[in-house]
């Protein structure tokens, strides 16, 4: 039986592998903001012993790989986002609970994003120079929305308003996604917090001057533009963005 194309085994097959990548993030969740060794005798002795399945994790790991296989068959993309997901997923639990994303994250997203730039430009001969173009625009304008945002909003507020990690988190991303994807990104990433803060506040759950981490936004955000294809996105955030007033067919 074939599925897009693809014999369900290999749907089988993925999805196994992503239950035990979801299984490898609870571990990595632990070690990193300890800065301890993921790769060590401690994760075969101690956390196999006394660790409980993280059925969830497993769950969504599943799903997502099996997503990507249907969506972008045999190719690059599928691996890139094979391996950025992982990564991503740790970013959100860490800074949800501890309101930080570890530097080894977001370096370790920016070494297989300048792999992976270089493999697609190999791969593609022709179209090399416009990838590597907007993957490098990609980077300088991921971390340099942010960047801009952070400055001057210490300046008006006399703190941060966004945290450093999330500035190096979206720097790394947009040399997966583009200068388009990562702008893409930056706009539902402000336009989910503003919903979910606002929520929140109704809810009186935290207080106004409360810290609420952005992390989270990014990468349910950066998730969202992995499966929904930009044609239908851009649509979607002009109609939002402007009441319904601009409608592109």
């Amino acid at each position: 039986m074939y599925i897009n194309e693809i014999h369900i085994l290999w749907y089988v097959l993925i999805g196994i592998i992503g239950l035990l990548v979801g299984q490898f993030i609870d571990w990595c969740n632990i070690c990193l903001p300890e800065e301890k060794k993921i790769f060590s005798k401690s994760f075969f002795k101690e956390y196999l012993k006394n660790c409980k399945p993280k059925y969830l994790l497993m769950v969504i790991m599943a799903i997502s790989y099996i997503g990507l296989l249907y969506l972008f068959g045999w190719t690059i993309d599928t691996l890139k986002y094979v391996c950025l997901i992982p990564l991503l997923i740790s970013s959100f639990i860490i800074d949800y609970r501890l309101q930080i994303i570890p530097n080894r994250i977001t370096l370790t997203i920016l070494e297989l994003g300048l792999l992976f730039t270089v493999a697609q430009v190999i791969l593609n001969i022709n179209a090399g120079i416009n990838i590597f173009i907007d993957n490098l625009l990609g980077l300088i304008v991921g971390g340099g929305i942010f960047l801009i945002i952070t400055l001057i909003g210490g300046l008006i507020a006399g703190k941060e308003a966004m945290g450093f990690g999330d500035v190096k988190l979206m720097g790394a991303m947009g040399l997966f996604f583009g200068w388009k994807g990562i702008i893409m990104i930056a706009v539902m990433a402000f336009l989910f917090a503003a919903i979910i803060s606002i929520g929140i506040l109704i809810l009186r759950k935290k207080k106004v001057n409360e810290y609420i981490p952005f992390g989270p936004f990014i990468v349910v955000s950066a998730m969202v533009t992995i499966y929904v294809p930009f044609t239908i996105l851009l649509p979607i955030l002009l109609k939002i963005f402007s009441l319904g007033t601009i409608n592109i067919s």
